[in-house]
């Protein structure tokens, strides 16, 4: 077989296997594939019979010491160009191969000359298509990745992208988070090229990879059911990409797809679009050449009721523009999602919802009982985040002891225990909803502050001698060391992807830097993880308004934020931290840009409060993180995550 495969590579054939025998084409539009089926119906290759006579005759000739040679007929090879010994080689390695294979199927009863019936169909594709903007998207499933729970092939004009959605049967998580995995990752040859790496193999996640993971991952979490226990990954390739349509909203509505059709029960469908504003019109899945030009990019997910993620970057857009490119999206979302819901009801796989873990009835109630007083107590008279953590800590401890089932204890012997794993979910289910009631409440705020109110900021320049440019920037318990370094042109960062031009090369960069010392732990260092690279992207593209021209200002500016304390929001201290150092170095900027998170608390019946400047703690326990970034007259970037089915455009507006 390998003989038969270099011999095909070599001179341009490949092989073709339809029941028993191979057919060889060249590689041709003039060319076409036959079936044995379908063959002159002469020769060897006609019946099980013919196959007996073949392998009598190769196996004499082998017996002689001389290769096998193919039947003058040759019924089995179609439109094959090349001449010579390259020709010969290969039909014998066809030869070999059909040996092999007619045995098989010999032994198993089963001739090339079987009836239609008896022969398996080809594969064969099942379509949708899409509204998308001002045209139609194409997803197909059926024909490739059969064997993952779901797969599709998402088509852009002549953007190609192939996603897999697939569970597995352990128990990855205790129900208390969605055991999900995101790999996209763009194919240099999608575009024709070759990667400039030394083993020209596309390998590890690039940096925009990474980003577009995220992009996907962020509104898919929250619609995994409550309580699935099983890892799930979904995989993305581009496998063709048109320097016209971008992959990054197929990839979400792909993934959305995928899973819909898989047996990972979603509670609703998910799709993403993106949004520009050209010549001052907003425009849904604009072209990469509209986008050129454009002074909006955003990215949004939703399901047919609400949306689910935003991330976007503009040229200081008002919050009245912002919220009417939302509701654009949001409505173009709306239509994929129903129609995407249809398709998987009638295709889809049956939902694995056997093995779903729901919490034991009453535990809350006994825990707020035994320790719900004195958990508020230490919400409220407590601001510092590490000694209000060990409070809390202590208070829960006491329950433990009474609740968590000892060694060769069961919850027969013990109904009124249970494992620990349970005790711990519910443990943080109660300390939640003390958080939020305080808040909803009261507008009580675990720091003392309203829900309105804006941590105290305390911010230094120059705090370093021998850099360009640094400040130091603190807001409560959230603190960045920021510093900016000025270069030539070779100081510029090189960009290497499948969208890259050649030789590209960016001006303007920022790292972030989020050591475990910030939060009084100790863990890995070394390469950046996905949270740091998304959060450093956020805060560079926050800051891209403001950076000058090449001409005004001949420079690379190198920023880079280095997270010394964290309690919220570490990456908009990143915006305001940078902003000073820029300013710090020389740089001349026109405005200055700064940038804060906001939180949500929503309930089941509707009533919500919206928070300023949000804790790590508010962030954990509540329903959204909303940072915004820019200056008093308009928006530069903006990114929302989720933990609830979605929010309305209304929510946002407030």
């Amino acid at each position: 077989f390998f003989f038969l495969y270099s011999s095909s590579i070599q001179y341009g054939g490949f092989i073709h296997l339809h029941g028993a025998m191979p057919t060889v084409s060249h590689h041709s539009s003039a060319s076409r594939l036959m079936p044995c089926s379908q063959s002159t119906g002469h020769g060897p290759g006609s019946s099980s019979a013919g196959h007996a006579k073949l392998l009598s005759l190769s196996n004499r000739t082998r017996a002689a010491g001389r290769r096998p040679s193919l039947p003058p007929n040759r019924p089995h090879f179609e439109r094959f160009e090349h001449r010579g010994e390259g020709r010969d080689a290969i039909e014998r390695g066809a030869l070999l191969f059909s040996e092999v294979v007619g045995a098989r199927r010999l032994r198993e009863g089963v001739g090339c000359g079987a009836s239609s019936s008896e022969t398996a169909a080809a594969p064969s594709s099942l379509r949708l298509e899409l509204p998308y903007g001002d045209r139609t998207i194409t997803l197909e499933t059926g024909e490739v990745g059969r064997q993952a729970s779901g797969a599709i092939i998402a088509t852009d004009g002549e953007t190609v992208l192939y996603t897999t959605a697939c569970s597995d049967n352990d128990f990855a998580s205790d129900g208390s988070f969605a055991p999900l995995q995101i790999n996209y990752t763009e194919r240099f040859s999608a575009a024709g090229k070759t990667s400039g790496s030394f083993f020209k193999r596309d390998s590890r996640q690039k940096e925009n990879e990474v980003l577009v993971s995220r992009l996907v991952d962020r509104p898919l979490r929250p619609m995994i059911a409550a309580g699935w226990p099983h890892s799930v990954q979904v995989l993305q390739w581009v496998l063709s990409y048109d320097f016209e349509h971008s992959p990054e909203p197929l990839a979400i509505t792909a993934a959305g797809a995928a899973l819909a059709l898989s047996d990972v029960p979603m509670k609703k469908a998910v799709a993403g679009v993106r949004v520009g504003r050209v010549d001052g019109q907003f425009v849904v899945n604009p072209t990469v050449a509209q986008m050129e030009s454009s002074t909006l990019d955003l990215i949004m997910a939703g399901t047919r009721d609400a949306v689910l993620m935003i991330e976007g970057f503009c040229d200081f857009l008002t919050e009245d523009e912002m919220l009417k490119a939302i509701r654009l999206g949001q409505e173009a979302i709306a239509q994929q999602c129903a129609a995407i819901e249809v398709w998987a009801a009638d295709l889809g796989k049956e939902k694995r919802t056997e093995d779903l873990k729901s919490p034991p009835e009453g535990l809350d109630e006994i825990i707020t009982q035994q320790i719900g007083a004195e958990i508020e107590d230490a919400y409220r008279t407590i601001s510092l985040k590490k000694v209000r953590g060990e409070a809390v800590a202590i208070i829960k401890e006491k329950v433990k002891e009474s609740l968590i089932l000892a060694d060769g204890e069961t919850q027969e012997t013990h109904p009124g225990k249970y494992d620990a794993t349970t005790v711990s979910m519910a443990l943080k289910r109660v300390e939640s909803r003390i958080m939020r009631n305080l808040v909803l409440r009261e507008g009580y705020r675990a720091d003392g502050r309203g829900i309105r109110d804006v941590r105290p900021i305390w911010s230094r320049a120059s705090m370093l001698p021998r850099t360009h440019g640094s400040a130091l920037f603190t807001r409560g318990e959230t603190q960045a060391i920021a510093v900016t370094t000025l270069g030539c042109k070779e100081s510029a960062q090189r960009v290497d992807s499948m969208g890259s031009e050649q030789d590209e090369e960016r001006r303007f960069y920022l790292q972030y830097f989020f050591p475990p010392s910030s939060v009084g732990e100790t863990g890995r260092v070394g390469a950046p993880g996905r949270r740091e690279i998304g959060h450093g992207n956020l805060a560079e593209r926050a800051l891209v308004p403001i950076v000058p021209s090449e001409r005004a200002f001949p420079y690379t500016i190198r920023v880079e934020s280095t997270i010394t304390e964290s309690n919220g929001s570490s990456s908009m201290a990143s915006v305001c931290g940078g902003c000073l150092s820029m300013m710090d170095a020389g740089v001349p900027i026109d405005r200055m840009v700064a940038g804060v998170a906001m939180g949500l608390i929503l309930e089941p019946d509707g009533s919500f409060v919206v928070l300023t400047d949000i804790l790590g703690s508010e962030d954990a326990l509540g329903d959204m993180d909303f940072k915004v970034a820019g200056d008093d007259n308009g928006v530069t970037a903006f990114q929302m995550d989720i933990k609830v089915e979605g929010i309305t455009l209304e929510i946002m507006e407030r």
